[in-house]
Order: structure tokens, then sequence, then C-alpha cells
């Protein structure tokens, strides 16, 4: 591929990785669509055909977009379960962050919102975060599902009602975050039960993907006693690993080590100067990636 093309490409990667992760959920499978695009991109490229396209950006989030279209519709027959029992990948930034991962994070979505486009259908995810998250009309939406414009505007609006509401909105402020992530850590810590209280919302969710370590998929603790009933669980991980503040999706979040090896990613989601949210990656296969 000539390398006019090649600096092309590369100055869409940002915006098609954010289109695909959010997508997929999984930045091994974000990965894997970005190559494939890149490789469709090299064979039009080699047929002559690449000076036909007007509109490059617009063409490779097309290709995209069908990408991550096959890539759910396989799941889907693969029989794999979408909801609750796979947390999607976290994005994470912290000081060893690389520019590219910066980009990622700067621009990412909260995983329980991730969670909660698990639970639509491929063409519906698809409406949903093409038009909702990325402002492309639904004229141009609809040839990359093979659908009308009008048939993906109901896709649209049944993904957009089934979404609303259904993810908790973080405290804007990232220092206020980090303050109330601060308090439940040294609560942790110190196993006390009543200023752990203190920081949860009566409504908070835990959610915990420890892989292959905790059979039958993610775990989903609701409400502050059930939540808050982990106490012991919190203080034992805290004592026996050093605690890192990181950005993780875009919220307040810890990277936890064990002589230097990563053994877990929680994330917070603080609303209202209450902790609504943790989740919790500490599956070492995909910590490892």
């Amino acid at each position: 591929m000539n390398d006019f093309l090649t600096r092309r490409f590369e100055e869409h990667r940002g915006h098609l990785r954010a289109v695909a992760y959010r997508m997929l959920g999984s930045l091994s499978e974000t990965d894997d669509a970005i190559q494939e695009a890149w490789l469709r991109l090299a064979r039009t490229e080699a047929d002559g055909a690449a000076a036909d396209i007007d509109n490059l950006g617009g063409w490779l989030t097309t290709v995209v977009g069908r990408v991550c279209l096959d890539m759910l519709r396989a799941r889907r027959l693969r029989r794999e379960e979408p909801l609750e029992t796979r947390m999607p990948d976290p994005v994470v930034a912290d000081h060893t962050t690389d520019p590219e991962q910066q980009a990622l994070v700067a621009d990412a979505v909260g995983l329980a919102l991730l969670v909660v486009l698990e639970s639509l259908s491929p063409a519906e995810r698809l409406a949903f975060v093409l038009h909702d998250m990325f402002g492309m009309t639904f004229d141009q939406i609809a040839p990359i599902m093979d659908r009308t414009p009008v048939a993906a505007r109901k896709l649209g609006s049944r993904a957009r009602q089934r979404v609303q509401g259904a993810a908790p909105a973080p405290d804007p402020d990232p220092v206020a975050q980090r303050r109330v992530v601060d308090a439940f850590l040294a609560a942790a810590r110190g196993g006390d039960l009543d200023a752990l209280i203190a920081v949860l919302d009566p409504d908070v969710t835990l959610r915990v993907d420890g892989g292959r370590t905790l059979p039958g998929g993610v775990r989903v603790l609701r409400g502050i006693e059930a939540v808050a009933g982990q106490l012991a669980t919190f203080q034992e991980r805290a004592t026996a690993t050093s605690a890192r503040p990181a950005v993780v999706n875009g919220v307040a979040g810890l990277v936890n080590t064990v002589d230097g090896e990563r053994v877990s990613i929680m994330s917070f989601v603080v609303a209202g100067g209450l902790i609504v949210e943790i989740d919790i990656l500490s599956d070492p296969d995909r910590l490892g990636r």
C-alpha cells in the first residue's frame, strides 16, 4: 500500500478503535476489526479502486461497522450469553499508558453502559452506537446493516429506550470521584464497616469477573447490604495488594498488583458523592493481555 494511503488510514485509526470498542466491548476483537479494515483497504488499493473512495473516513467506518456486526452475529451463533456473564474489557490509563490507549480512554464509555449495550441485538447496537454516539444519520447507517433508513431508525429508537437510564451517569469532577474512591480504599483496608457504608449508594451494584477462577462467569451483587457484606473480602484484597490510582473507562479506578504483577482492575462509578457501581476484573487471562 502506498505511503499516502497508509498515513490516511492512521489518521482514522483512533476513531475506528472507538467505534469498534463500543460495538464489541473487547479490546482484542477491536484490534481484529481494525486489522480487517486495513486488509480490505489494502485489497482495494491492489485492485486500483482506492482512488474512487471520496470519503475515506466514512468508508472505513462503514467497513468497521459491518465487520463488528458480523462479529456480534457470530457470538450469537456460538450461543455466547452476552449479559452479565462476561465483563467488557476495561480501558485503563495511568502513567504507563501509551498515547493511543490514552486517546481511547479519553473518549471511553463506562463499563456499565457497555454491559447494557451487550443486551441489545447486533443491529440495535450498531444503530445506537453509530447514531447516538457518533452522530451518523440513519441514511448512512442503513446500508451497513442492509436495512431501510426507516428500519434503521426504529432499531435505534428501540435501543435508545432500553439504554436510557439503565447506566448511571458519573459525577463530572474527577477529583471528587477520586476522593470517594480513596475513602472506599481506606475503609476496606481498615475493615471499617461504617466508613464503607458511608460511601456506598443504597442501590450500589458490584460486578466481579474472575474468568476461569470464578465458574459461571460474572458475579453480581446488588444493594448496600450485599455489597457491604463483602467487607472481609475487600479488606483481605486491599491489604494483600498494592493499589495504584488509574482512570478506567473515564472514571476513577484502581490497578491492584502483587509484587508488580497486575491482579485486578477496579472501576468505580461515583454519582451524588456515593459509589453506585463497582466493577472488578480479576481474570488472569484477560489481565495478561
